[in-house]
This record gives C-alpha cells, sequence and structure tokens, in this order.
C-alpha cells in the first residue's frame, strides 16, 4: 500500500495546528512569561508564594535590603519585611531588555512599585536585573538586584 505524500503532510500539518502555540515559544517569551508571573505572585503579598520563584541556592539585593540575601530563609525574610513595609503592595514593569545565553537569561529594566500605606497610594520607582536559570521547563532566579532610581542628575 502506497502512502500519498500530501495526505502525509495534510496530516503533519492539521497535527501541529493542534499544538499549543506555547510549545513554540521563544526562550525571550518565556523569560517575560517568569517575569509577569513574578509580578502577579508578588501582588498575592504571599512571601512563601514567592519564594517558590527563586532557585534553591537564589541571591536577592532587594529595594529596601541594605544586604544581600543569599538562602531562602533569608529571601524569604526579605519579603515578609517588604510586604509589612509596603502593604497591597504591587509592581508593573516598564521596558525589558532580556537576553539568552542557553540555560541562563538575563532581564534588566525598571519597574514602579505601589502600596497603600495610611489611605494614600504610594509609588517607588526602581531598576532591576534578574538573571534566571532555566529548572526543567521553567525559569527560576538566580540573581536578583533591585535599587530605587535616581533623582535625574541637576542641571
Amino acid at each position: 500500500m502506497r502512502i500519498d505524500r500530501r495526505i502525509v503532510g495534510l496530516a503533519l500539518a492539521f497535527n501541529l495546528a493542534l499544538v499549543s502555540p506555547a510549545a513554540f515559544a521563544e526562550p525571550k517569551d518565556d523569560v517575560a512569561a517568569a517575569t509577569a508571573r513574578w509580578a502577579t505572585v508578588f501582588a498575592e503579598n504571599n512571601p512563601d508564594a514567592i519564594l517558590t520563584l527563586y532557585a534553591p541556592d537564589g541571591v536577592l539585593w532587594g529595594t529596601l535590603s541594605p544586604t544581600v540575601r543569599s538562602d531562602p530563609a533569608a529571601v524569604k525574610a526579605y519579603f515578609v519585611g517588604a510586604f509589612q513595609a509596603l502593604p497591597k503592595a504591587t509592581v508593573k514593569f516598564g521596558d525589558q531588555l532580556i537576553r539568552v545565553y542557553g540555560n541562563t537569561a538575563v532581564n534588566t529594566g525598571y519597574y514602579t512599585f505601589s502600596y497603600v500605606k495610611d489611605g494614600e497610594t504610594k509609588s517607588i520607582p526602581a531598576r532591576y536585573s534578574f538573571t534566571y536559570v532555566k529548572d526543567g521547563e521553567s525559569w527560576r532566579i538566580a540573581d536578583h538586584h533591585s535599587s530605587a532610581m535616581p533623582p535625574p542628575p541637576p542641571r
């Protein structure tokens, strides 16, 4: 029995059309999605949940921290304090510069934290760098540096 190549081609095209577009996502898109996930989880104000986005040896130099946090307990403690200091905190990302190097990726840019204190919404513009490592199918944060945006230089 001989199979017509056109039929095989159509069957392959049909099967490919059924595959989720996420299966064909570019690494930069995956890193952008991991960053968006961080923003979503951050808005939950749950230190345990956000800790799951960091690699076990992940390092954090947070916007509100005078010290670097280099183990899971210290990273969690940072977020416990941050969520207390910034009630109902959310974050909005601005421009992102994503570079992928195999199983490592770097996302650098700026974001703005917003929170409510004494009934008033306040914000902190900051700059960041996330370094991600691929862990199976997901990207986890190996290094996160964040600092408040400095004021513009005097004229």
